[in-house]
C-alpha cells in the first residue's frame, strides 16, 4: 500500500508534464506517436500482403504438374 504502482507514476508524470512542459509540446508529441503508428500499422500490413502473396507463388508451380508424372533420367 505504501508504494506507488508503475501507473500511478505514469499519471503524476503526465500531470507534471501537463503543468511544466506546455500543452502544446505535449499535443505535438502525441500527434508525432500517433502519425507513427499509423505509418507502423500500414507497413505491418504490407508485409504481410507481401508474405501472402509470395506464399502463394510458392504454390501454385507445385500444383501445375499433373500427379504421378514423374521425370526419367536416361
Amino acid at each position: 500500500m505504501g508504494s506507488l504502482s508503475i501507473w500511478h507514476w505514469l499519471i503524476v508524470l503526465a500531470v507534471v508534464l501537463v503543468l511544466f512542459g506546455g500543452g502544446k509540446r505535449l499535443s505535438s508529441t502525441m500527434g508525432d506517436l500517433g502519425r507513427g503508428l499509423r505509418i507502423f500499422r500500414k507497413e505491418v500490413a504490407d508485409l504481410q500482403s507481401e508474405d501472402t502473396l509470395l506464399a502463394q507463388s510458392d504454390i501454385s508451380p507445385a500444383s501445375e504438374q499433373p500427379a504421378g508424372h514423374t521425370l526419367h533420367a536416361h
